[in-house]
């Protein structure tokens, strides 16, 4: 049973340095994060920008629970700054390369893997469908176990797995975060194309509990975890600002 808590961001991205970004919250936040934290690298990923807001990334960072979030927040914001004073100049080598962001807390399917297990697994695609999904106040939780429900009964026939579902804290229990691992851009292709013309292949079942769903594609990082099996680490570092 997966009793995570992950925080979910959608970063706005300046001019030319989404790569520079993707690497210094793998390589140079990651290892920090894990030592201090306890908290882990869920997946870093581009947003394909002909499908989403561009130049956009996608940040998962997975927690110990409510509580080690908890622990994680105290750490952060204890100072009179509200940043964490060691990392200072982390924040502003960070500062130069985004504009902004939202955030999110998402609570896991019992059923979702971990990111140690994804990895065990080794659970990954050519490409990501990523799943902003709203449904009626007070029904997330029971609409995502239908979207699990529907997701493992179509598998073998569409062929995309569903690497996270979660439901949205904080809010009014309406909205539900999906991620597909999609073996490859033509098998993503034969299902979309099904799709828009009328033919659902994904959550077929659960539609009845759909209000509203933006699907946007997403490509993994050179260090994120669906990618090379493993959390980033110190080695990978490059640049990093002390």
């Amino acid at each position: 049973m997966n009793g995570k808590v992950y925080i979910h961001e959608f970063i706005d991205i300046t001019k030319q340095n989404r790569a520079r970004y993707m690497h210094h919250m793998t390589a140079n936040w990651s290892p920090i994060g894990r030592e201090q934290r306890n908290q882990l690298c869920y997946g870093v990923w581009g947003v394909v920008g002909s499908t989403g807001r561009w130049p956009q990334v996608v940040n998962i960072w997975e927690e110990d629970g409510f509580a080690g979030l908890a622990a994680s927040f105290r750490h952060e914001f204890a100072g009179t700054t509200l940043q964490d004073p060691a990392l200072e100049k982390w924040w502003a080598a960070a500062a130069d390369l985004r504009s902004g962001g939202v955030d999110r807390l998402i609570v896991p399917h019992p059923d979702m893997p971990t990111i140690e297990e994804i990895c065990h697994r080794g659970l990954r695609g050519e490409v990501y469908a990523h799943e902003l999904v709203e449904v009626e106040a007070g029904t997330a939780r029971d609409a995502l176990a239908a979207m699990v429900e529907d997701a493992a009964s179509g598998r073998d026939g569409h062929g995309w797995r569903l690497a996270g579902a979660w439901a949205t804290a904080m809010r009014n229990d309406d909205e539900c975060v999906l991620l597909w691992a999609i073996p490859d851009w033509e098998t993503w292709a034969e299902v979309e194309r099904d799709e828009a013309a009328g033919r659902p292949r994904l959550l077929r079942r659960a539609a009845p509990l759909v209000r509203g769903r933006e699907r946007i594609l997403l490509a993994d990082s050179a260090l994120c975890p669906f990618r090379t099996g493993r959390q980033p680490n110190r080695d990978d570092r490059v640049d990093w600002v002390d």
